[in-house]
């Protein structure tokens, strides 16, 4: 019984708060828009009995899907959100390993400190951070008055409301998804290792992309994904950082929900875009899951 209790706890968290909610937006999804209250037909009434059941699956139907394979708007959203997310994700790559490899490599007293800068911006609430660049990256912002001060630049420069905000935006705020697994998978490597290749011949720089880099693969993989799946449904940062000019599934998600005041297309929508996620959701999963058997 108490085993029982222990795997149906977080089975019914999962239950409360994903197949329930996504239940209802499968639903809205199929149905039709309406000036009603809520504003889409049909709404499921069990004081009618059977007939009302028939009445409301009848009136479900996949219009709303086809709809979107009509208009270019949506498709577009989607492989323009993948671009964005697969080269910011790319970018947080870039910048995060080496913190996390200095990190790793840095005395032992030190590195409660280096991690504790890492997630101290998440002490900070994420939307005053975002509006932090925006001041940051204006013409009048600190950014180009420090470029001008240093003669680097004789006019400011054009940077807020640009897809190279919002790609700053992006690595700023989920590098420490991409640092944090990286620098846990250097943190176990034997260093014994590296000397071993340099006594073989390696050099250092062979010794790093032969021993390093294989072994801090499962942190690499980790991080990509943590930072690739919350980016392509990100909103704040376009629409603040990138104004209208940034396309995004999650921008178009909002505006369809509260501008259009179209849910079933909203919800159909937001059920494609989690259909996208599935399937880095299941490979992440699945090389976790390896990493965990080859840890045994």
């Amino acid at each position: 019984m108490r085993r029982f209790l222990v795997i149906a706890i977080p089975y019914l968290w999962l239950l409360a708060l994903f197949l329930v909610p996504f239940a209802i937006v499968l639903k809205i999804s199929l149905s039709d828009t309406a000036l009603a209250r809520p504003p889409y037909l049909p709404q499921f009434d069990l004081s009618a009995g059977w007939a009302g059941i028939r009445a409301f699956l009848s009136g479900l139907d996949l219009e709303n899907f086809a709809f979107l394979t009509t208009d270019a708007l949506y498709w577009k959203a989607y492989l323009s959100s993948l671009r964005i997310a697969a080269l910011s994700t790319l970018l947080a790559l870039l910048a995060g390993y080496p913190i996390a490899y200095a990190m790793a490599r840095a005395a032992e007293r030190w590195r409660p400190t280096l991690l504790m800068l890492v997630i101290l911006p998440f002490w900070t609430s994420f939307l005053i951070r975002v509006y932090s660049w925006m001041g940051i990256l204006s013409q009048e912002g600190y950014l180009n008055q420090l470029l001008i001060g240093l003669g680097v630049i004789s006019s400011p420069l054009t940077i807020l409301n640009t897809n190279v905000a919002v790609y700053i935006g992006i690595v700023y705020t989920y590098l420490p998804f991409m640092i944090l697994p990286i620098y846990a998978s250097l943190g176990r490597m034997d260093d014994s290792l590296l000397e071993a290749a340099e006594d073989l011949g390696c050099s250092r720089l062979q010794a790093f992309w032969l021993v390093t880099i294989p072994l801090s693969r499962p942190g690499i993989i980790a991080g990509c994904f943590l930072v690739f799946i919350p980016t392509i449904g990100e909103f704040v940062i376009p629409s603040l950082l990138g104004g209208s000019r940034t396309l995004m599934i999650g921008k178009v998600l909002w505006e369809e929900f509260f501008s259009n005041r179209d849910w079933p297309v909203a919800s159909a929508v937001a059920i494609v875009l989690l259909l996208i996620l599935i399937v880095p959701i299941i490979i992440f999963q699945r090389n976790e899951q390896r990493q965990r058997e080859a840890e045994r």
